[in-house]
């Protein structure tokens, strides 16, 4: 009986076998295919259009600042008042003036008409009927005189209001009321206005990048590069200092017509349009700027890609859910962390659309052994079905 062979001497049952351990799980993707165009990054700055000087064109006592330090004026919009009373008065005396010259012509030609009349009968000199004229056209060029100076001294109380001869944004009144400001280039200025929407955004790039653009875009379209930079409608982009990436737009408009010889750099400049006024003049700014053609490109997590000395590659679930190993050719780390992969330089090397890449585990996976492949989610990510399906 069972029994008895179990009594015997030397004969046991044998316990049964270890059941294997479950394949580990991993976190695979599959290559995404993106539109993608080659680009370099430069370091910029930003700057205004325009920026004015506002000073003064009379001498006289600022009366009153009609602006708060920082504010947005339009074109026109009246900054400084100055005391207008001292041009008045000027005006006025001048005014004044004219009246006594024309009473005085008035009696010139009176005098005029009666020594005509008196040398037609003989009773006045030819000389003094001379004279007479000289006095009458001596007054009206006075008068006239005078009036152009009235125009002058007018003009003098309309630059009693210094007014922004631009729109944008207004600094801080250098001079308040009260204080006398003289006119002339070498007084302070009062303040400064500049220029908001649009703002420019400037940066240098290396000559040899500059070339190579030119290059490529004049294969791609003879005569492109000799059209003017704001006729090509090149877009850029930049970021500020707060901003993640290079969220804001603009198109470049104007290319320096050397190169520094100091740096090798020639300087871009872009336009972008600030209607918000955000971007401020003097602000640092990562740019930008695409280089070539948009091509379709292979692209990672950056996270699945390993080292092997000089060598990259990632891990892929395989046939059978068994670990390959698969060596890349790893191009730009893109923004938000995936990394391009470039074609395949030898065959067996580089991913394909429907391999599944290893993200998340690949400490767990070992080569040539099982794995369970799963998504994000949680969920199984069975193979890809053969070209054709079965």
């Amino acid at each position: 009986s069972l029994a008895a062979l179990a009594s015997v001497p030397g004969c046991r049952a044998e316990a049964p076998p270890r059941a294997a351990p479950p394949p580990p799980k991993v976190t695979v993707v599959r290559p995404e295919i993106r539109d993608y165009a080659e680009y370099e990054d430069f370091n910029g700055w930003t700057a205004p259009v325009a920026v004015v000087e506002i000073r003064a064109r009379v001498r006289g006592h600022i009366e009153k600042v009609h602006f708060r330090d920082g504010d947005m004026v339009k074109a026109g919009d009246v900054l400084f008042t100055l005391d207008p009373r001292p041009f008045q008065a000027e005006v006025d005396a001048a005014v004044s003036q004219v009246k006594v010259f024309e009473a005085q012509r008035v009696a010139a030609q009176k005098e005029h008409a009666r020594l005509k009349e008196l040398q037609a009968k003989g009773g006045a000199s030819m000389s003094q009927l001379e004279k007479a004229e000289a006095d009458v056209a001596s007054l009206d060029a006075q008068i006239e005189s005078q009036g152009r100076e009235i125009d002058r001294l007018r003009l003098d109380i309309e630059y009693s209001k210094v007014v922004a001869p631009i729109s944008g944004k207004v600094g801080k009144a250098e001079l308040t009321e009260g204080n006398l400001v003289n006119a002339g280039g070498s007084d302070p200025i009062l303040t400064t206005v500049v220029t908001m929407d649009p703002i420019q955004v400037y940066f240098s790039v290396p000559e040899k990048t500059l070339l190579r653009v030119r290059e490529r875009r004049e294969k791609a379209a003879p005569g492109e590069a000799a059209r003017r930079m704001s006729e090509r409608k090149v877009p850029f982009r930049f970021g500020l200092e707060t901003d993640r990436g290079f969220p804001r737009e603009g198109i470049l408009d104007f290319a320096d017509n050397r190169v520094d010889p100091e740096t090798g750099t020639i300087l871009l400049r872009g336009v972008h349009d600030n209607p918000s006024g955000l971007v401020v003049p003097g602000t640092r700014a990562r740019v930008r700027v695409v280089i070539d053609e948009t091509v379709k490109v292979s692209v990672v997590p950056d996270i699945a890609l390993m080292a092997d000395m000089d060598r990259r590659y990632v891990l892929v679930a395989g046939e059978g859910n068994k670990v390959v190993r698969k060596d890349v050719l790893p191009g730009r780390l893109l923004d938000d962390g995936m990394r391009i992969l470039l074609p395949a330089g030898k065959e067996g090397e580089g991913v394909g659309p429907s391999d599944r890449v290893i993200v998340h585990g690949q400490q767990r996976a070992r080569i040539h052994y099982p794995v369970e492949p799963l998504d994000a989610a949680g969920s199984p990510v069975p193979e890809a079905a053969p070209a054709g399906g079965r």
